[in-house]
């Protein structure tokens, strides 16, 4: 029999008994301790520190542990064998500040696409009264409701299943046999299928209809309320998504997910997070969860499988196969969404592995594969995932952009919360900065868009070379030479809410190159592989929760997006949002999805050569090639002038 050990966590005081040789990190899942692995587990991040306060374990090496720290009790969570009966003390965990999107204005969201959505409902709510048994009309009951439907509303050959028929004759004879049914039109595919009966109600309920349009980003969850019969968004919710304390990106969290019971657990906590949204709209708008009748999901490839529980191994090993680009609909009883349980819940078609049915959302909801200009469309997340194209043909990649511009991998990085800078600007004479952050509150650290505006006016003013290196001979006490490398001190101690000296250093500069290298290294492989070229792009559209925040001229500054006339870039918001929401209520749009993913070619950008070499180029500010940023060299000339 293996030995077990008792392990103590502190401040919580939970107690677990585990195998000997069980990691620290693995026995604090199970004791429902939630200690932040951005990198999932795999000891690169450095984030997972605690302090074994008493007993014995075993560290494996890691560059983020002195020697001192190790005398002091540290010890990496991912990396620490529990060999004997521990008591570990888990630092208390920053409070997460939420923030809704700006598209919080509900009531001024429309339908991106012209479309008849009164034609084919997806969700159908019909009132029959109806005559009750008698031995002169013995009709059984599920039929004597297929009578009345088909003879006042013309419903045929209507589908009831078996948890339907249990409750079907007890809510018959309690309404007095005057019900709403809640049909669910089954309508994916080239051909409608029969209705489906998913609710039964007393009574007259045909005033009101919900359906839901569900977000699952990476980082950011958001679910649309919205009311079936007007269109209307009647309320947004948005949350961080729970999975990112086992991983900040996809990669780290397929990691995760091999790791005993790990896609089980991040199934959870992508259920756990729905849920809590839900409860958080239905709470709000005084509804009943079970009156949701209907969901639409969009999320990357590698988030739709950790949804589904599907193991999303062989997405990240060659030829990166994913289970299923378009997965069938699934009842919400069967993932533990706590909505009407006989719900469908649908999820929005992917392309291959990378890019996912958030990126088709994006093509429907931002109207590319309706228009005839060359239209680059770009997705700035964690994953920048790239389409070209127009009404005739699209083609696709994605590049692993990482979470440099979302908070991770940046030491004074955070997600866009309360207190984050989200613009400097850099007097080019006295080098001194001028920021703003958001809800204007005293700087806690640097959000996605600060980090932009800040390399760019750095980069303008003279504080950075093209490689990224910091210039250690200004005039200036802001700029010197720290932990990693020349650094520059946007905020003094005294100033933040932190009590440290918010730097951007030479390594958080070279995460961010090399993040924004990525993004541009893909569009200009993806453009170049149909034969054209960057200047022949006609309009820009930027998709993502982050990218609305972007400064064009900072980010072409940095060589983040091409150089081109700002009037051809257009930000579009929650793109894979607005697909969910588009196609939660139009049947056409809904069978287009389908359609648009089929139709989008997919390059692989890990087996086009070409790819390297466009990074390497793009590792420098803004970009190797001077000649493709004329604008950049113009704001340099005027510097120096």
């Amino acid at each position: 029999m293996s030995e077990q050990a008792i392990v103590v966590f502190k401040p919580s005081g939970r107690v677990i008994e585990v195998q000997v040789g069980t990691l620290l990190s693995d026995a604090a899942v199970r004791a429902g301790i939630d200690i932040a692995m951005p990198c999932g587990g795999q000891g690169r991040c450095g984030r997972c520190l605690v302090q074994v306060e008493y007993g014995e374990v075993a560290r494996k090496p890691s560059t983020h542990l002195s020697s001192a720290d190790v005398e002091k009790g540290h010890a990496l969570a991912c990396l620490t064998v529990i060999k004997g009966n521990v008591v570990v003390v888990v630092p208390t965990k920053e409070e997460v500040v939420r923030r809704v999107s700006v598209e919080a204005k509900a009531e001024k969201i429309a339908l991106p696409v012209v479309c008849e959505w009164q034609r084919e409902p997806g969700i159908q709510k019909c009132f029959v009264q109806m005559e009750p048994p008698s031995l002169m009309d013995n009709t059984n009951d599920a039929d004597r409701l297929k009578r009345a439907l088909a003879v006042e509303y013309d419903v045929r050959d209507l589908i009831v299943e078996l948890p339907m028929l249990q409750e079907l004759a007890r809510t018959l004879r309690e309404a007095d046999w005057a019900v709403t049914a809640v049909l669910e039109r089954q309508n994916w595919g080239p051909e409608d299928l029969p209705s489906r009966l998913i609710g039964l109600l007393p009574g007259d309920c045909t005033a009101t209809s919900y359906g839901l349009a569900v977000d699952i980003g990476t980082t950011t969850v958001t679910v649309y309320l919205t009311d079936l019969l007007t269109t209307e968004v009647m309320d947004i919710a948005s949350a961080y998504n729970a999975q990112i304390s086992c991983g900040e990106d996809v990669i780290s969290r397929i990691v995760y997910a091999q790791k005993g019971d790990g896609l089980q657990h991040l199934q959870r906590l992508i259920i756990k997070t729905i849920n809590e949204l839900l409860a958080e709209l239905a709470s709000r708008n005084r509804i009943d969860l079970r009156e949701m009748n209907e969901m639409v999901v969009a999320g990357n490839t590698t988030m739709i499988h950790l949804f589904l529980g599907l193991d999303p191994m062989y997405i990240r090993v060659e030829p990166y196969i994913p289970t299923v680009n378009l997965p069938p609909p699934v009842l919400a009883s069967e993932l533990g969404i706590s909505i009407n349980p006989h719900a469908s819940v649908d999820c929005i078609p992917g392309v291959g592995a990378y890019v996912g049915g958030d990126i088709s959302a994006g093509v429907l909801s931002s109207r590319l594969f309706q228009t005839d200009k060359l239209t680059l469309f770009i997705d700035v997340g964690t994953n920048g995932e790239i389409v070209l194209g127009n009404n005739d043909w699209l083609i696709c990649c994605a590049c692993s952009a990482g979470p440099a511009f979302e908070g991770a991998g940046v030491r004074y990085g955070m997600r866009a919360t309360a207190g984050a800078i989200e613009d400097v600007w850099i007097n080019r004479e006295t080098l001194e900065p001028r920021y703003q952050t958001i809800g204007n509150l005293p700087p806690r650290g640097i959000c996605g868009s600060g980090m932009i505006a800040l390399l760019a006016e750095m980069f303008v003013a003279g504080v950075l070379d093209k490689r990224g290196k910091v210039r250690r001979d200004l005039p200036t006490a802001r700029v010197r030479t720290g932990q990693h490398g020349g650094e520059y001190v946007v905020v003094w101690a005294d100033e933040t809410t932190i009590g440290k000296d918010i730097v951007l250093s030479e390594v958080d500069v070279e995460n961010l190159i090399r993040t924004k290298a990525a993004i541009y290294a893909g569009f200009s492989v993806l453009v170049r592989n149909v034969g054209l070229n960057l200047a022949d792009v006609e309009q820009v559209l930027i998709g993502g929760s982050f990218g609305r925040y972007i400064n064009v001229e900072k980010a072409i500054q940095i060589g983040l997006l091409p150089d081109m006339p700002w009037d051809r870039f257009k930000y579009l918001g929650n793109t894979s949002a607005l697909g969910a929401y588009t196609t939660l209520l139009c049947s056409d749009m809904r069978r287009q999805v389908v359609e648009i993913a089929g139709k989008m070619t997919y390059l692989e950008l890990s087996a086009d050569n070409s790819f390297y070499e466009e990074f390497m180029s793009a590792m420098f500010l803004p970009h190797t090639d001077e000649a493709s940023f004329p604008s950049v060299a113009l704001a340099l000339e005027s510097r120096h002038d």
